[in-house]
């Protein structure tokens, strides 16, 4: 089978939207030159689109135009490495998510124990938040609910007693095994992310969970989280003021 026609076929068994680089021809093309070559007609004929340097994407056409890949195929190579979770996705995307925005950022920010500076990939900027407990499948949710408790003042177009209400809900729906386990996790985050989930799982009555977070903070700290009140009658007792 000539190179471009293989090239070609493999491309139509893609779904839309799937990122793909030269290592997703490699086991039959051995001529890197002439594939480059193969990919670039093809960007140019607009069958495929350029993400970035060696990035390829089929995109989906609509009415509006072409769209972009999810946020999550934009940054694959981030998240994993050698089959091994190393990144996951949070902030801006997740608030969104997590039902606490409607707005939607072109800042695609990335959980990881080693982070690098931050850098531009199409029209996305990929910016990265340190994460210091060990990253798995499991606990990416709660630590991507646990980011957002991090950075409440920063959600886009939203208030802190929303945000707050809008965890109550999420939280209420945890199993015991994940509220103890984001206990857990929540010990290597910032007093301030600790104090909230504190009065967040006291709000819902969970006040046997909080033992390990209480005995973690400063008693004399004050947490500043205007709004927090309102949502929460149990900030007194975390120092939120």
């Amino acid at each position: 089978m000539k190179t471009t026609k293989y090239i070609s076929i493999t491309i139509d068994r893609l779904p839309r939207g799937y990122v793909f680089t030269y290592d997703d021809f490699t086991t039959e093309v051995n001529q890197k030159q002439a594939l480059i070559k193969a990919l670039n007609r093809m960007v140019a004929s607009g069958k495929i689109a350029k993400l970035s340097k060696g990035k390829y994407y089929k995109p989906e056409n609509t009415p509006f135009g072409n769209l972009q890949p999810n946020q999550a195929q934009v940054v694959k190579d981030l998240l994993e490495e050698n089959g091994k979770i190393t990144g996951y996705l949070t902030g801006y995307s997740i608030y969104n998510q997590l039902g606490l925005t409607t707005q939607v950022s072109n800042t695609i920010q990335i959980g990881k124990n080693q982070v690098r500076p931050n850098f531009k990939r199409e029209r996305y900027t990929i910016a990265f938040v340190k994460q210091k407990n060990t990253i798995t499948k499991e606990n990416i949710p709660l630590l991507q609910l646990l980011d957002a408790i991090r950075y409440i003042k920063k959600i886009l177009d939203a208030n802190i007693e929303a945000s707050c209400k809008r965890f109550l809900a999420i939280i209420k729906n945890l199993t015991d095994k994940e509220v103890n386990s984001m206990v857990r996790l929540a010990l290597k985050y910032p007093p301030a992310t600790r104090a909230l989930l504190g009065a967040l799982l006291e709000q819902l009555k969970q006040e046997n969970t909080t033992e390990p977070i209480f005995k973690s903070l400063n008693p004399i700290t004050k947490y500043k989280l205007t709004g927090a009140e309102k949502a929460l009658s149990t900030t007194e007792k975390w120092n939120i003021i």
